[in-house]
């Protein structure tokens, strides 16, 4: 039996460049070796979600040589149907030898756009948990095909991080974590921790990956944001041996970027806010008084006699995004009310909030 580890719930993203070989196609000892290591923290009792990339490239060593001429989204869409199906029985048999059952997951972006939506994928996944099943999370690229896509797999691990509220989210890609400097220079040292709020961008190379969506810039923004919300975050060589186990297990010391968590964890409510502000239907913009006191508590509601403006149309419960005058974003909030209503009510006193600081999210 392995040590207790200090996490009880993980989430575990494992990149395009840990699962695939040089030339694309899926490398299938790595990903054994992902399913070794996972399988020993679920024996540790570790609650294991894994967010795998690979499934395009699996359908892509299938039909690459079948294929005609085709589009890069119609062959993304076949690509990933027929992928998926082989990532999965690959997961499934080996994780079978281990007397464990895996599970499929596919979301798409919009599928976290309403607060039901969202608690039925997060209902879903906790029953699986529940049951000892160890659910394995990728996007939708047969129907995710337009800009309502997640920016890559970093992206969704955090959004699964904080709706299931994992301890530590593991970033697993092809590099040690964030360096100093270019990775190709010697004298480049990896940045060990990160406290929260601290920016990384002067270290950051905006290039992006051969074939993820993302890169390190993603990896860092995504760390940062899921950090300030109470989860640890850990950038790490997914190409290292054991470095699941030694990350939550063995307590060795690794050679990783560790975010520090902040030390107020959000509420449900605002993680899936803040997962879901690219679906805002809606703009209140507010004076300076009002955006002075936003940044000035995070107990600050929004107030109908503060907004001097009222833009899209939206319904009571949708998301709108808050303004201050100069047109910076200054939250994401739920509002109480429809957008008819909202400027019938533009500075009026003695009203009930716009948008209660319950359901708003300050950036």
């Amino acid at each position: 039996m392995d040590r207790t580890s200090k996490y009880r719930r993980i989430v575990i993203k494992a990149g395009s460049n840990v699962l695939t070989r040089d030339d694309g196609r899926p490398d299938t000892t790595r990903i054994s070796s992902l399913v070794d290591q996972i399988a020993r923290l679920h024996r540790a009792g570790i609650e294991v979600i894994l967010v795998s990339s690979g499934a395009v490239a699996s359908g892509r060593s299938v039909l690459e040589q079948r294929t005609g001429r085709i589009d890069t989204v119609s062959a993304r869409q076949l690509f990933s149907a027929v992928g998926q199906v082989k990532l999965l029985n690959r997961y499934y048999d080996l994780f079978n030898e281990y007397g464990i059952v895996c599970g499929q997951v596919l979301t798409t972006k919009e599928s976290l756009s309403t607060r039901r939506q969202y608690l039925n994928q997060r209902n879903c996944m906790e029953v699986m948990l529940a049951n000892g099943v160890i659910p394995i999370v990728n996007e939708n690229d047969t129907i995710s095909v337009t800009e309502l896509m997640f920016t890559d797999n970093d992206e969704l691990s955090g959004l699964v991080a904080a709706m299931m509220q994992a301890e530590a989210l593991i970033i697993l890609s092809n590099i040690d974590g964030i360096y100093d400097g270019s990775p190709s220079d010697p004298s480049s040292q990896v940045i060990r921790r990160v406290k929260p709020s601290e920016d990384l961008s002067r270290y950051i190379d905006p290039a992006r990956s051969s074939r993820g969506r993302g890169g390190m810039a993603t990896k860092s923004r995504i760390s940062s944001r899921v950090a300030g919300e109470g989860i640890e975050v850990i950038i790490a060589n997914g190409r290292r041996d054991n470095i699941l186990t030694a990350l939550a297990l063995t307590g060795e010391e690794v050679l990783c970027t560790r975010f520090e968590p902040a030390p107020h964890t959000a509420s449900g409510v605002k993680m899936w806010i803040a997962s879901s502000e690219g679906f805002a239907k809606g703009v209140l913009r507010i004076d300076e008084g009002a955006a002075a006191a936003v940044r000035a508590s995070k107990a600050a509601s929004i107030l109908a006699v503060g907004v001097t403006a009222v833009e899209g149309d939206f319904e009571r419960d949708d998301l709108v995004r808050i303004l201050s005058p100069d047109g910076t974003q200054l939250a994401v909030g739920r509002i109480s009310c429809d957008s008819e209503t909202a400027r019938r009510n533009i500075g009026r006193k003695g009203l009930k909030p716009l948008v209660h600081c319950d359901y708003l999210y300050l950036e």
